[in-house]
């Protein structure tokens, strides 16, 4: 491949990116709007499920399906279990527990779980123009959310839904890193459906009660567009653009765009609901921005580590 066609598809892979945070921007009010009608963690089910269901079809219609490896199949497996169920379950109830602004701030460490995955597993090498992105982005995420007025507190269960949030992050940090190692033998389609799909029966299997105590036929049409947004868009899509876009610039520089999803969040906010976006939220932008940038420098690509296992236990 030449130089111009890696820089195509590096700057591809970062518009791409930044669709997929633009739609994790506006997935939490979408969201909120399905929980009026059903339990959470029924709902993650069934928004599961549709992301699942579109996932297989994009596998299919690709027809770059490959039966995986012994070592690769536990390896899709402790990616899901370890990685997106843990995510799925603890986002879930943690922010059903705390402030939108400790969601907010406990969101924006994942290029930091990133960052100490890679450098445990030895895979990616660490330059500091991804450590002065990922802290600039922190500091910007901060100031958008204090500057938003949301509230920032660990008192009573905000502490326990700060830490789920913590702990959701840091299941999605080991879910991005090994589903990149992942696409070194298999198709995006084949990871991302894999993927959902394990996750979807965990949740369903750790869910039964609460699943069969839903009149799903009793349910109004905005909660299930709720659940087919959030599943084709917040959940098929995105996690399909999120591993592509991982594989092309890199796990430790595609964190980074994480944190511009409070930005997106904010901007939505500013133009449909009417919400402020004053000094601090301009200046928290510029810095998330800043943060992204600086990971583009030239020489910034995250470098494979050569002669490492890819194993671990999780």
């Amino acid at each position: 491949m030449t130089a111009s066609n890696i820089q195509g598809k590096t700057f591809l892979a970062e518009v791409m990116l930044l669709l997929v945070t633009l739609m994790w921007g506006m997935n939490p009010p979408i969201i909120k709007l399905g929980l009026q009608y059903v339990p959470p963690l029924p709902y993650n089910v069934a928004r599961m499920a549709v992301g699942s269901a579109f996932a297989v079809l994009m596998l299919w219609l690709s027809g770059r399906h490959r039966r995986p490896t012994r070592a690769d199949a536990w390896m899709f497996l402790r990616a899901s279990v370890f990685g997106f169920f843990v995510f799925q379950v603890l986002y879930t109830e943690g922010i059903d527990r705390t402030t939108s602004g400790n969601v907010a701030f406990m969101g924006c460490l994942l290029p930091v779980y990133v960052l100490l995955l890679n450098r445990f597993y030895g895979f990616d090498a660490i330059n500091r123009a991804v450590l002065a992105g990922i802290a600039c982005s922190i500091v910007g995420v901060v100031l958008i959310v204090l500057g938003a007025g949301r509230e920032l507190s660990l008192a009573g269960t905000h502490l326990v839904g700060a830490l789920m949030v913590l702990g959701a992050q840091a299941g999605y940090a080991y879910y991005t890193v090994f589903s990149r190692e992942l696409l070194d033998r298999y198709s995006t389609y084949q990871v991302t459906a894999y993927l959902m799909v394990i996750t979807t029966v965990l949740l369903a299997a750790v869910s039964a009660p609460d699943l069969r105590a839903v009149r799903w036929t009793e349910l109004p049409a905005p909660a299930w567009w709720s659940v087919a947004f959030s599943g084709l868009f917040g959940l098929c899509l995105s996690n399909f653009l999120w591993i592509w876009g991982s594989g092309v610039i890199g796990t430790q520089r595609a964190s980074v765009f994480n944190n511009l999803t409070p930005l997106f969040a904010v901007v939505t906010a500013y133009f449909l609901l009417g919400e402020n976006f004053g000094a601090l939220q301009t200046a928290g932008a510029a810095l998330v921005l800043g943060g992204v940038y600086v990971t583009r420098l030239p020489g910034n690509r995250a470098k494979k580590i050569p002669n490492q296992p890819h194993g671990g236990s999780g």
